[in-house]
């Protein structure tokens, strides 16, 4: 195993500790990645991009690769507003609704959960999201 594939393993642990610390989540193979559902609705899927493939993909993060590639729902506005911010954020074509992230040695692990919590909120049926701590959520 190559010191990318470490990190790259590495990265989709440190997601799936994430995502699992979350009320009834649970961690599937996707059909390319690995994704995280609360029921029957993911709230993340993370998929490594090489060689520009999947397509998809690599056309919204705007590389061909390596790169390990992190999708999650947001609010449409929040959506609209990571995409524009640029790498190493984007907005994918397919959901008004979703947003990405590019993973890397400079990713903000806070900002991360508190990202998929907020996705995991979206997703989930409010007696879940009732359970949940939200990261930065305001504790007046």
């Amino acid at each position: 195993m190559s010191e990318y594939d470490d990190a790259l393993a590495a990265a989709v642990r440190r997601l799936g500790e994430i995502c699992l610390a979350l009320p009834e989540a649970r961690e599937e193979d996707a059909w390319v990645g690995v994704r995280w559902r609360v029921r029957r609705r993911t709230f993340a899927h993370v998929c490594l991009v090489r060689d520009g493939r999947p397509e998809g993909y690599a056309r919204a993060a705007g590389t061909d690769g390596p790169g390990l590639v992190l999708v999650f729902r947001a609010e449409s506005d929040e959506a609209a507003t990571l995409g524009h911010l640029g790498p190493p954020y984007f907005q994918p074509e397919w959901w008004p609704t979703a947003a990405g992230l590019l993973i890397d040695e400079a990713t903000d692990w806070d900002e991360v959960a508190e990202l998929l919590t907020d996705s995991y909120c979206v997703q989930a049926p409010r007696r879940l999201v009732a359970l949940v701590d939200r990261p930065g959520a305001d504790r007046g």
